[in-house]
C-alpha cells in the first residue's frame, strides 16, 4: 500500500474512533444528567433544611428560587440567593445565601433562614476559610455558637445588641477569635434589615430560573 493511502486510512480509522467516542459520551451525558441533577437537588435541599425544620410548607424548597445581582443591600458583593417558602401561597419563609466579605481568612457563605415575621430560623456556616480551632468554631459541628441566633430579630434584640459582648453587644463570642463572630453577626443584621425592608418584594418576585 502507498503511503498516500496508508495516510487516508489512518485518518478515516481515527475519525471513526473520534465518532464513536463522541457517541459515547453523548449518550453517557443524557444517561446520567438527570440523575446529576436530582443528586445536586438532594444535596442543595438537605443543606436547606435546618432552616425549615418543623415547618409545614408545600413543594421543593429549592423551586422557588430568587437571584438578586449586585448591588442590593444584602452581604457581599456578588449575587445574594434567596429560596421561598410557601404553604397554600402564603409566605412562611426566606432563606437567604449570603456573604460576609470581612471574614478574618475570607469571605464566609452564610445560610439564614427568617420566617414571614422576621425572625431567625436558623444560621449555618455553608463555607469558610477561617482557623482551625478558633474561627471554624462558627460550624455547628464544632460548636454550638450558631444556636444563638435562633429566634432573633430586628429588635430582638435591637440594632445596637447585633455585636459580640466584648463590643457591648448581646452575643456570646468565640475563644481566641473576635473578627469571624463580628462578621457573621453583621451579616445577619444586614439581611435582616434588608429582609425588612423588602418583604412583600422578595415573595411577590417570580422565581429565577436555573441557568441552562
Amino acid at each position: 500500500m502507498s503511503s498516500g493511502k496508508t495516510i487516508v486510512s489512518t485518518g478515516v480509522t481515527l475519525a471513526i474512533i473520534a465518532a464513536i467516542c463522541t457517541a459515547l459520551v453523548a449518550a453517557t451525558y443524557h444517561l446520567t444528567v438527570d440523575r446529576i441533577a436530582a443528586n445536586e437537588k438532594a444535596l442543595l435541599e438537605q443543606s436547606l433544611e435546618p432552616a425549615i425544620a418543623g415547618m409545614l410548607y408545600d413543594g421543593s424548597v429549592s423551586e422557588s428560587r430568587l437571584v438578586i445581582s449586585p448591588p442590593h443591600d444584602l452581604p457581599g458583593s456578588g449575587a445574594a440567593i434567596i429560596y421561598r417558602v410557601y404553604a397554600e401561597d402564603r409566605p412562611v419563609a426566606a432563606l437567604f445565601v449570603v456573604t460576609a466579605r470581612d471574614g478574618f481568612s475570607g469571605p464566609i457563605r452564610i445560610l439564614l433562614g427568617v420566617d414571614a415575621a422576621g425572625v431567625v430560623t436558623a444560621l449555618r456556616i455553608l463555607q469558610h476559610r477561617e482557623t482551625p480551632g478558633l474561627g471554624d468554631t462558627i460550624e455547628l459541628a464544632r460548636s454550638d455558637w450558631v444556636l444563638q441566633f435562633d429566634g432573633k430579630s430586628i429588635g430582638d434584640p435591637v440594632i445596637g445588641g447585633w455585636a459580640i459582648r466584648g463590643d457591648g453587644g448581646d452575643f456570646d463570642q468565640l475563644t481566641g477569635a473576635s473578627i469571624t463572630p463580628r462578621a457573621v453577626i453583621r451579616a445577619a443584621r444586614d439581611t435582616l434589615i434588608y429582609f425588612a425592608a423588602h418583604r412583600d418584594e422578595i415573595f411577590a418576585l417570580p422565581a429565577t430560573e436555573e441557568e441552562q
